[in-house]
């Protein structure tokens, strides 16, 4: 079979290796399809903090069941699935109580574990999930990112009728602003620096969308909200200078839901998060109830995450994959690799 391993940052290999066999509580996937996905990126370039080389990536992905393992029950040869790329240790404190996305020692598959660029790929049975035979493998593969949007609803508190601010329109911004619509929010209104985006974010749903280049933040809230502002903030993109956009801009006693990863040691203004009592919550990754309420979202049509699909590339034209999604994200949501 054939795997792709990123060699050093933006050089890929493939290799032809044996297909894997599988072990007593695995899974053998074949894989069909897998995003490209922003962190991806940060490796393609050699800045991922926790992920070193050579590296078999892919993370956001589904597939179909080759084979099981010997003491695996209740998923068999044949069936769709996709995959929770977290890797957990089941002992540490956060992991006991109920926590598993912050497991104290986390790897996650495509960063500090193999992931699934490659035709055959074993995983976990525990981490395996059937999804609806009449989805796609397509929408199988953004079942992942949408579900880190489901994370991020969850832990907001969001409560029907609430107005929602979220700031960035990329593939995590618009599937949490779905996200959050399907989860009772009333409103929308989404800032990005991209037209694309914000005209793919109108398709999907968002009541509200401005270019934040040409239109302050603080008075679209006020024209699309009134008075009142937003009830809640999910900032998506995990910059500076949006993190204090969303500071400066929030309603006092707001929460403000960080979402995009952050780099470096970003500088906002702590003192208004104390004088306003402002809550600033992070929200990682996903857990195994936010995989089957995205894929009951999909399955459903409530959420529809493969509009986000912008471009597509066979398995062994990888490299030229990454870099349609690093070049043009002026025309790119979610490049998706087909197998």
């Amino acid at each position: 079979m054939l795997e792709a391993v990123m060699v050093q940052p933006g050089q890929i290999e493939f290799r032809e290796v044996p297909r894997p066999g599988v072990e007593k509580d695995h899974v053998l996937i074949e894989v069909k399809a897998c995003g490209v996905c922003g962190s991806d990126l940060h490796v393609y370039h050699g800045k991922h903090p926790f992920t070193s080389y050579p590296v078999i990536q892919g993370h956001e992905f589904a597939g179909v069941v080759d084979a099981v393992g010997s003491d695996v029950e209740g998923i068999e040869p044949g069936r769709k699935v996709t995959v929770v790329p977290s890797l957990v240790c089941g002992r540490c404190y956060p992991c006991r109580h109920g926590r598993t996305n912050i497991c104290d020692a986390l790897k996650v598959m495509g960063f500090q574990a193999p992931g699934c660029h490659r035709n055959f790929f074993s995983v976990p049975a525990d981490n395996v999930i059937p999804i609806p035979e009449e989805l796609s493998f397509e929408a199988g593969a953004m079942v992942e990112p949408l579900a880190v949007g489901v994370h991020a609803v969850r832990r907001s508190g969001l409560k029907a009728g609430m107005k929602v601010l979220v700031l960035g329109a990329g593939p995590v911004g618009l599937l949490t602003m779905q996200a959050a619509k399907a989860s009772g929010a009333s409103e929308a209104l989404i800032v990005d620096r991209v037209d694309f985006r914000l005209e793919v974010a109108r398709k999907l749903g968002a009541d509200h969308t401005i270019n934040g280049d040409r239109e302050a933040v603080a008075g679209a809230i006020r024209q699309a909200f009134g008075a009142d502002g937003a009830d809640l903030i999910f900032e998506c993109v995990g910059l500076e200078a949006t993190i204090e956009t969303a500071v400066q801009v929030a309603r006092k006693g707001t929460r403000i839901m960080v979402v995009g990863v952050v780099g470096g040691r970003p500088r906002i203004s702590i003192g208004l998060l104390q004088d306003r009592e402002l809550e600033l919550v992070g929200t990682l990754m996903y857990m195994r109830p936010d995989f089957d309420q995205a894929i009951a979202w999909i399955a459903e049509g409530s959420v529809t995450p493969t509009e986000l699909i912008t471009a597509r590339f066979p398995f062994t034209e990888l490299p030229r994959a990454y870099r349609e999604a690093d070049e043009h994200p002026e025309r790119n949501l979610k490049v998706m690799v087909l197998f």
